[in-house]
Parts: structure tokens; C-alpha cells; sequence
């Protein structure tokens, strides 16, 4: 911790994921704010996309008369945003910024941005026009409230996360020197893009020259605006110590601190509320199971899972059944395992024959046809998932001593066949397995062993990396988190390094179970908010104090 910290008056944080949940960094922030609420209330302002426009958005609730004033004031002059709350603990002031007027003008504003910052954006496609106007609308709302409330005696952070907020933070940079700007990157989007071509990340880092990949792999201009946000901002971060290195040899810039991933433990039930509410979950997963394949599993059947993004081979789905199938042969294993994988995919809908199943409460004692999926895809031929389970000839028959069933949905509640959302479904595992071989953080082994599910991860997880570092060495099973050495090339190791430790869970005694699962909540205490924002506060104190440089040599 540093000495005589500078704390900021005002922080704006912006993400593509405020109000708008569709990835890990809603987990990050929304879990986050609280904490600074607590200390600055109604002074941490979120800025977010307005993807809703005349929709109710979930997550959001409109208040008109939260800084009426300069909403009124900004509207005149050509801005438009919501301003309201964001439906999460603390609930901070949110501003939901429509972006799409900018599109007219986006060659001019890229044309700036090459002028000044050198940011390629000629090979713009996908979401990098979308994504650079809500980062452009973002700085406006920032300079815009700036200018009608503060002044020069008040200590201001812009923080923005991911590439997608990077155009906005070199515009407040340029425009407003006197405010701190900081960025987080939380994975970058070339490593994500090389590993995510099946090419090897590690081994070969320190060879790799980011911008000659970029253009390999056709992600100049994200690359481009990722590394001048790195290289322009006050303090530039990132969540683990192992994308820290990535940020050294794929954008050439150190980060200034590593920020690792916090939570709040607030949705995990207690006492006899999570006990019912885990027996509950194991009823409802065996209940689907027995329907699906015909069988008649009962509570002494060992739960496993696997969930997160459809990243087949960066998550390591791929090694996840690759264990379950050698597991299929394990002659030590002492139970029957039911293994889910909970990632979703291009769902068409709820199987009708299995709600029948379901509804009917009757016992069956045949499999329904594909026994292996709870959802119809809109592309089974083609799914990755499917694909490797029939190369395995996996089909769940009568004596495999492992089912695995594909649960390829969101898991919100109304999914059709579960009907109960990701949080009530987890703490009914007895293991959580995230082999994963892309991971900047990872919240779902977290989230899992605050629950007190032990977990299986890799040492290429920056979660994983954290376990040990607690540890002080790798962290085993019976510490509530098993994580495996993982690299470019030892898949095969990583599969059988899984499969026995399953096997061994499955002879571990109640009293070694207990210990297990006690110390992985014990492990999840020391990852809330309250231990993490530390980490934020002297990245604060950093920005703040480089800004203050920044702006004296301007003033010269």
C-alpha cells in the first residue's frame, strides 16, 4: 500500500458491459461498485451503451430527476443519455449514452485519432465502429459534466475498460488533461485472437511482435487502439500477473498494476437456506439426468460441471471431455459421475420430449434419442461439443459410469428444463473443472468455491495463479482448489491430471470432503472487495499524481 494516497473526488468508469450483462467484466464492476459507493456515494458514475433505447433494460431503472440539470443542458446541445441506477448493491448513478448519432462523423473522428495518437482504424469490421462510438459518446458525457459541475480543485479519474473504451480515454487525454485517465485491459485481443487460432501463446511470447500478428490475423485496428489507450493513458492495469506479461510482449508496455478480480459474496445463501437450497439443486440436476437418459441416479452420485463463454479450447471444454472420457475407463473411480457442461450455444429450444418427461413424474428406464443435450441447437452438425462427443463415441449407455449431458443454454431461470439460474444450479455440484488455457482471471472457479464447491483449474487462469500464490505453492484438492500446471503442449497430462483427481474425490471420506469444501470458502473470503479495492486505490493515486505532471507541463 502506498503512503499519503491521493484519493479521487469524482471516478467516471466506463464499459460496454455497464447495465448491459453479457460477459465477466458485468461481474467485475457490478460487484465492485458497492465497495465505492460506500466511500464516495453517488460520486462513482457508470457510463454504459444505451442498447435498449424504447425497451425496459433489466438492469437499469430511469430516474429523471438524478442531474436534471445537466441532462437538460446536455440534450440541448446535442447529447443525448438516460440517467438513473444501476439495479445491483450499492446502486450507483448510472448514464446510458446513445451513441448511434455519431456515426455520420466517424471517418472525421478516426481521422483525428490517426493524427494525434497514430490509431489505426482503416481495418475496421465487426464491433470496432459500434464500440469506438460508445467510447467517443462516453468521453463527450465525461467532458460534458465536467465542464457543468467541476472544476480544476477536484481530483478526477476516467477509468475504462477494454479496447472498446480506449478512442474515449485518448479524446479526455487530449481534451482534458487535467483529468486522470486510466485503463484495464482484461485480456488483450491479440493473445486472445492467437489462442483463440489454436496457435501457441506462451511458449513462443516472448517471440511474437504484436503488431506483426495483428496483421496475420486481421486485428490491426482493435490491436491499434488497444496499444495507444496503453501507451497515453496515466496508469494502464490489467487483472493478473499472467496477462501482465502478455501486455509487456504483445503491446510493448508494462502495466503500472495488476488489479486482480474482487467479489462480493452476497448471493451465496446461509445455515439452513444453503442447505436446502443445495439439496434442491442436486434434486433438480438428477431429475433432468434419470429423464434424459433413463436412468435412476441418486444423491450419492458424484456432480461435476464445466461452464463459462463458448470457448471451446481457451475455456479447455475440450480437455474437460477428453477427461471424462478417460475417466469412462478409471477402474479406482468410486462413484458415478454426472458431468454437465454449462456453456451456451446456438440454442434453438427446450427439448419437448424431455418437458414431458419432465412434467409427467414418471420414471423411465430408456434413453430419449441424443442423450446428451438438454436444448436443441440450431446447428448440431456443427458443434463442437456434439462433434467431439461422437469422435469419442460418447453416448451416455446404460453402464458408462459417467454421463455427460450439454446444457447449452443461459442458465436464467426460463431456460425451459431447468428452470433455475446459474447461482442456485452451482452449489449443487460436489466439483467445478475449468481446464482453462486462455484465462486473464476467472470468476466461475471463484464463484464456485464461494459456494464451497471445490475446484479443478490450470496455472494459465489468473485465479488459479492467485490460489497458488496463497498457497505458496500449488494449490491441492484438499485446499479446496486443484490447480494444474497447464502450457502450450500438455494436453494429454492436463486431461489425465483431471481425470484422477476426480477419481480421487470420489474415494475421499465424508471428513475429507468436509475439510475440502470448508477450505474453499475459506479461500473465496479472501478475494471480496474489501482485501482487492486496495489495488484500485493506489492505481487511483498513481493516475491521479501523473495526470497532475501532465497537466503542469501543458500549463508551461
Amino acid at each position: 500500500m502506498i503512503a499519503n494516497r491521493i484519493f479521487p473526488d469524482y471516478i467516471f468508469e466506463s464499459s460496454w458491459e455497464v447495465c448491459n450483462k453479457v460477459g465477466g467484466i458485468y461481474t467485475v464492476l457490478s460487484t465492485r461498485a458497492k465497495t465505492l459507493q460506500d466511500k464516495i456515494k453517488d460520486r462513482i458514475l457508470f457510463i454504459g451503451p444505451d442498447c435498449w433505447h424504447e425497451k425496459t433494460c433489466p438492469y437499469f431503472t430511469e430516474d429523471d430527476t438524478l442531474l436534471s440539470d445537466w441532462r437538460e443542458a446536455a440534450q440541448e446541445s446535442g447529447l443525448f443519455f438516460k440517467v438513473g441506477r444501476w439495479n445491483i448493491p450499492g446502486e450507483p448513478i448510472a448514464i446510458l449514452v446513445d451513441f448511434e448519432p455519431y456515426f455520420e462523423k466517424k471517418d472525421e473522428i478516426y481521422g483525428k485519432l490517426w493524427e494525434k495518437f497514430q490509431v489505426d482504424s482503416l481495418h475496421a469490421y465487426g464491433d470496432y465502429d459500434e464500440a469506438s462510438m460508445f467510447s467517443y459518446a462516453s468521453a463527450l458525457v465525461v467532458e460534458s459534466f465536467y465542464q457543468f459541475y467541476l472544476d480544476d480543485s477536484k481530483k478526477v479519474i476516467y477509468h475504462g475498460n477494454e479496447w472498446m473504451t480506449g478512442l474515449g480515454l485518448l479524446y479526455i487525454n487530449d481534451k482534458l488533461p487535467q483529468i486522470a485517465t486510466m485503463f484495464t485491459t482484461h485480456a488483450t485481443s491479440i493473445g486472445r485472437s492467437i489462442a483463440g487460432n489454436n496457435k501457441p501463446l506462451y511458449d513462443y511470447l516472448f517471440a511474437y511482435n504484436g503488431d506483426q500478428m495483428a496483421g496475420e490475423l486481421n486485428m490491426q485496428s482493435k490491436h491499434s487502439i488497444e496499444k495507444q489507450t496503453a501507451w497515453h493513458v496515466d496508469c494502464f492495469t490489467t487483472v493478473s500477473e499472467i496477462t501482465a506479461n502478455e501486455c509487456k510482449e504483445l503491446l510493448d508496455k508494462p502495466v503500472d498494476f495488476v488489479l486482480p478480480n474482487g467479489f462480493e459474496d452476497n448471493f451465496v445463501p446461509k445455515g439452513n437456506t444453503f442447505t436446502q437450497k443445495r439439496k434442491k439443486a442436486r434434486k433438480r440436476l438428477l431429475e433432468v439426468a434419470n429423464a434424459l437418459l433413463g436412468t435412476d441416479l441418486d444423491d450419492e452420485t458424484l456432480i461435476v460441471s464445466t461452464s463459462g463463454r463458448y470457448e471451446f479450447r481457451n475455456k479447455g471444454v475440450d480437455v474437460y471431455i477428453e477427461a471424462m472420457n478417460r475417466l469412462l475407463r478409471d477402474k479406482s473411480l468410486k462413484k458415478t459421475v454426472l458431468a454437465f457442461i454449462e456453456v451456451p450455444g446456438w440454442v434453438g429450444e427446450p427439448r419437448q420430449d424431455l418437458m414431458n418427461r419432465l412434467n409427467s413424474g414418471k420414471k423411465y428406464d430408456t434413453p430419449l434419442e441424443v442423450p446428451e443435450i438438454t436444448h436443441w441447437l440450431n446447428n448440431m452438425s456443427h458443434d463442437n461439443v456434439l462433434g467431439m462427443l461422437k469422435f469419442l463415441d460418447m453416448h451416455n449407455t446404460k453402464n458408462d459410469k459417467v454421463k455427460l449431458i450439454f446444457l447449452p443454454c443461459y442458465l436464467t431461470g426460463d431456460d425451459g428444463i431447468l428452470n433455475m439460474s446459474y447461482y442456485d444450479i452451482v452449489l449443487g455440484n460436489d466439483l467445478c473443472i475449468y481446464p482453462s488455457y486462455y484465462e486473464p482471471w476467472g470468476y466461475t472457479p471463484l464463484e464456485a468455491i464461494a459456494f464451497k464447491v471445490p475446484c479443478i483449474t490450470t496455472d494459465l487462469a489468473g485465479f488459479g495463479l492467485w490460489a497458488n500464490s496463497v498457497k505458496g505453492g500449488y494449490s491441492e484438492i484438499i485446499d479446496g482448489v486443484k490447480v494444474i500446471h497447464r502450457t502450450d503442449y500438455n494436453y494429454s497430462e492436463v486431461a489425465d491430471i483431471i481425470k484422477e483427481t476426480v477419481s480421487a474425490y470420489s474415494q475421499m471420506s465424508k471428513t475429507e470432503i468436509t475439510k475440502a469444501r470448508s477450505n474453499a470458502g475459506t479461500l473465496s473470503k479472501k478475494a471480496l472487495w474489501n482485501k482487492f479495492i486496495e489495488y484500485y486505490y493506489d492505481a487511483y493515486d498513481f493516475a491521479l499524481r501523473n495526470a497532475m505532471k501532465r497537466a503542469n507541463n501543458e500549463t508551461i
